[in-house]
């Protein structure tokens, strides 16, 4: 039987579902995001003169009160969760555009910093907790190590995303570029990834290719929003886009966020579904586990550890 206390408690089930499933509206919301991430702080440094370093500072706060809320959650509420996506988004930004437009660091090196503290913080995280699966957070440590990663997608993303647009001369030639690299990342996980025998290998292949997209997605969704939001050489000699401004584009990408926001904390689609005798996932859509026979995924035996704990 089933202690019906332990269900009821903030444990390591309760963490697990403070993670959406990794679907279609995900991927929407996430490049969403990266969008708004480039043209919001564009905007917010024409329309304020504060410079890139204090909005930066006001934007980190603002982040750490919602992170706050965040962790604090005992499962996850799409409203705090992609609120903290959004400023994660424009903080990475704004702390590469500091770097780049008032430190006069060059995008090559930016793109080469924040190419290490990602792959460190990856390191650490795996040494830490032998696991990269974002359905595998069910600590407080976990879950730290997760948004640090996120942040230094953020501005990995960024940096490579405007190296990449000057190399390329046109946003569009970028959003091209970076969509078809996710494609064919997409198409080798689907054709290559799942066709492995042991689960612990497809487990490996699934969290590879999370990452790899998730990375991407960041330049993808900057060159989108520089592209829709910039005109023509004369506003930027890389530019060569619609030029709908940043204001426009920030407002467009805004409200369609907001009402996925809105439709997934109404039907709830997006929640990961769990056994709370386990912890084990029943179901996740997307990138993710292959649960068919003989392709066993093993949250329950890290449930089993961390539940015994927090008992004791």
């Amino acid at each position: 039987m089933t202690d019906s206390r332990a269900v009821s408690r903030p444990t390591a089930a309760t963490m697990l579902s403070k993670v959406p499933e990794v679907t279609i509206y995900f991927w929407i919301i996430k490049v969403l995001c990266t969008t708004v991430g480039e043209t919001f702080s564009d905007n917010l440094a024409s329309q304020f003169n504060l410079g890139t370093a204090k909005l930066a500072m006001i934007f980190g706060v603002l982040l750490a009160v919602v992170l706050a809320f965040q962790f604090r959650a005992r499962r996850y509420v799409p409203g705090i969760y992609w609120l903290a996506v959004v400023l994660l988004s424009v903080e990475g930004t704004l702390i590469t555009d500091n770097l780049t437009d008032v430190q006069n660091v060059a995008l090559s090196t930016t793109t080469i910093l924040f190419s290490i503290l990602l792959a460190l913080t990856f390191i650490g995280w795996y040494v830490s907790e032998k696991t990269l699966s974002i359905h595998s957070i069910i600590t407080t440590r976990r879950e730290a190590w997760y948004w640090t990663a996120i942040l230094f997608t953020f501005a990995l993303g960024t940096a490579s995303g405007d190296y990449l647009s000057e190399k390329l001369n046109t946003y569009s030639n970028a959003v091209l570029v970076f969509g078809a690299a996710i494609a064919v990342i997409t198409l080798l996980h689907f054709t290559v990834g799942t066709r492995h025998g042991q689960s612990r290998r497809v487990e490996s292949n699934a969290v590879l290719a999370f990452w790899a997209a998730y990375i991407l997605t960041r330049p993808l969704g900057a060159s989108i929003g520089d592209f829709l939001s910039l005109k023509n050489p004369d506003d930027n000699p890389h530019a060569g886009g619609i030029g709908l401004g940043t204001t426009v584009t920030s407002a467009i990408f805004l409200s369609a966020i907001l009402l996925l926001v809105i439709y997934l904390s109404i039907t709830r689609r997006d929640e990961i579904e769990i056994d709370p005798a386990t912890g084990d996932v029943i179901h996740e859509a997307g990138v993710g586990y292959d649960h068919r026979p003989g392709h066993e995924h093993h949250h329950g035996h890290e449930y089993a550890e961390h539940h015994r704990a927090d008992e004791e």
